[in-house]
């Protein structure tokens, strides 16, 4: 693999402290775009997602290796350094006094007392982009409140919305609280950025993964502030749109998302029923929404009469947005994904030969590349500090 890119964020470099999802999440975002992310290891075990399974090795014993870290740390350099130790912050200072960008995500308040906190940093360098990751932000009466992403989860309303009525809560099969704040985080420092290259001035970032999930959430808080009700869950269906969820066929889910008059008649048309678009109780999407159990009871049965794939191909022939509920071996089989070229092969530090997602947007001018295998705890230490700081790599002992 190569060890340079010409991504939009080429030249731009990244101090990445980060710790499992959010963090480091971010920070591979803008390795990504091209960005030099380096990431900033304890010597003793570094992020703690390097032991998260699977942990893949070679038939000839190499060390294993997480694939979690990896989907998460490719196009990024590993240094180790001590930042309990003052020669571990004097170095780290030394590299954000030439670096655009710090990202961390350790709890509010750690890198002051280590004295590498913004107002330090910024001291140094004052164009720094500083953004700091955290569960419920930097100041507040939760500041200090530890978190994970289910814990946020739960306090951002998202879980009160999850699930199927009347049942229990259920968190989303993605950690979006720690992915969601991840991508404001990027977005945000992405902005500064451009701002900072102006005026010479950077920020600090205060990016919460609680203010990111209500942030997410538009449609029901605007839903509670319009109605003075809380939303609630609704499993696969909509409370604005109907028939708008899973349906079972005679072998397994499917789901169809009938959004407008015009789909809701293609609908009635293919099940054999024309003039259930004509019932009063159906005639416009709010009274859909509003009789949708009564509409579930009438396409239910209808529905169990054909296969998935049959009904999908049905309604791909008179244009109704519809899917099936694939599994991931499933995703990476379907035709659409293969197109978009989504799925890279990658070759971890043990030499497994393994897989990953790349970054999912196309754009003019740049083709997504892993062009750094992900890296071996503290692998870059001398390499970045000879590139970054111009240090010479030291005498080996005699």
């Amino acid at each position: 693999m190569s060890s340079s890119s010409q991504g939009p964020l080429a030249g731009v470099r990244v101090i990445e402290l980060g710790q499992i999802a959010a963090g480091p999440f971010a920070g591979s975002l803008l390795a990504d775009l091209g960005a030099d992310v380096i990431k900033i290891e304890r010597p003793d075990g570094g992020d703690g997602m390097r032991g998260w399974p699977p942990l893949s090795t070679t038939a000839a014993g190499e060390a294993p290796y997480s694939e979690n870290f990896a989907s998460l740390n490719r196009n990024k350099r590993s240094v180790a350094l001590d930042l309990k130790d003052h020669a571990g912050i004097d170095r780290l200072l030394s590299l954000a006094g030439v670096a655009d960008v710090l990202v961390e995500n350790y709890r509010p308040g750690v890198l002051a007392r280590l004295g590498a906190g913004y107002e330090a940093v910024s001291a140094r360098n004052p164009g720094i982009v500083y953004c700091s990751i955290s569960g419920y932000g930097q100041t507040g009466p939760y500041a200090h409140k530890g978190a994970f992403d289910v814990t946020v989860q739960g306090m951002s309303g998202l879980m009160s919305v999850t699930g199927e009525p009347g049942g229990g809560p259920v968190k989303c099969g993605v950690p979006v609280g720690d992915f969601c704040a991840g991508l404001y985080a990027a977005y945000s420092i992405t902005a500064n950025l451009m701002r900072a290259g102006e005026t010479g001035r950077g920020a600090h970032i205060d990016c919460s993964m609680l203010g990111s999930l209500i942030g997410v959430a538009a449609l029901q808080t605007s839903e509670y502030f319009g109605t003075g009700k809380a939303p609630r869950p609704f499993g696969s269906a909509h409370p604005r749109n109907a028939p708008y969820q899973a349906f079972r066929a005679s072998d397994e889910h499917f789901i169809i998302a009938a959004g407008n008059d015009r789909l809701f008649a293609q609908v009635c048309a293919a099940i054999g029923q024309p003039e259930l678009a004509e019932d009063p109780r159906f005639t416009s999407q709010p009274l859909r929404a509003e009789h949708q159990a009564a509409l579930v009871a009438i396409l239910g049965p209808k529905f169990t009469e054909r296969t998935a794939a049959e009904w999908i191909g049905e309604m791909d022939a008179r244009g109704v947005p519809c899917a099936p509920i694939n599994d991931y071996p499933r995703v990476f089989e379907d035709p659409q994904v293969g197109h978009l070229g989504l799925v890279h092969p990658l070759t971890l530090p043990n030499g497994v030969e393994t897989r990953t997602t790349g970054f999912p947007v196309t754009m003019s001018g740049y083709a997504f590349e892993i062009h750094r295998s992900p890296p071996a705890l503290g692998a870059h230490t001398a390499e970045v500090l000879r590139d970054w700081l111009g240090e010479a790599p030291a005498e080996p002992a005699a």
